[in-house]
């Protein structure tokens, strides 16, 4: 509580700088929540730039809106040209990996924790489907797999492959599904068939491009179909086993002195 509290000060202190009052912790305990009012006048993006190019110029190198950039095309990157233009992924349904594995995987953000954390907390466990991560997939990639709803289900490509729980919807588009990041790896095997529904099983090991080097979660191809076994319990939430005791420990052997 002294954590929560604390935290809620610091931003009670953020917002007081922009003129905005949050009530004190124990009345936004007691209440629950707290209602920012909205801002009196709208934000507007470079604002105060259109307004004084000269006296409010931004970060770049010329001080303007670049749309062609002329340090990021001097580094020569042939995956990060210095203008806006559209680049093959290294994967997608328009290329020749689509025949091998012919859906499209998301991993989004979680709306039940934030990335990985509190994964073990309720909020997150009470989320998952039999304790898998769930997946989204529209009704006529489900049923052309014959996957029901709840169904345990094995997702794969050449790289790995994770189990999840099937929910079935058509706010997904046909040939794509939704697995959301996060979910704690739980190997069978190092290296082997997650049994928790990590998507880092299934994505590529490289980066956006030489320059931005962010995840290329976005670009995986993948297969999907029902779990027949018996799906293995989930053991990553345990905790792991303690060191004996020193009353139980082995003796140490004895050493000759010279």
């Amino acid at each position: 509580m002294e954590w929560i509290s604390h935290l809620y000060d610091t931003a009670r202190e953020q917002a007081a700088e922009r003129m905005v009052n949050y009530p004190d912790f124990n009345d936004f305990w007691e209440e629950g929540h707290v209602e920012i009012p909205p801002p009196e006048e709208p934000y507007v993006m470079l604002a105060d730039y259109r307004a004084d190019p000269a006296g409010r110029a931004l970060s770049t190198p010329s001080g303007k809106i670049e749309i062609f950039s002329q340090r990021v095309d001097g580094f020569g990157y042939d995956d990060c040209p210095g203008h806006p233009t559209w680049l093959e992924p290294a994967e997608w349904l328009g290329g020749e990996g689509a025949a091998r594995h012919p859906l499209h995987m998301i991993s989004n953000q979680p709306v039940t924790r934030l990335h990985s954390q509190m994964d073990p907390a309720g909020v997150s466990r009470e989320s998952k489907i039999r304790g898998r991560e769930p997946v989204i997939i529209h009704p006529e990639d489900a049923a052309r797999r014959g996957i029901s709803e709840g169904d345990i289900v094995r997702i794969f490509n050449g790289r790995g492959a994770a189990l999840a729980g099937a929910i079935i919807t058509d706010r997904i588009r046909p040939g794509v599904i939704q697995l959301a990041t996060g979910a704690w790896y739980d190997p069978l095997t190092p290296g082997g068939l997650d049994r928790h529904g990590n998507p880092n099983t299934l994505t590529l090991d490289k980066g956006t491009s030489k320059l931005g080097q962010g995840p290329a979660a976005q670009s995986v191809l993948v297969d999907i179909e029902r779990y027949e076994d018996e799906p293995p319990e989930i053991t990553v939430f345990r905790e792991p086993a303690s060191a004996p005791a020193a009353e139980d420990a082995p003796a140490a052997p004895d050493i000759a002195q010279p």
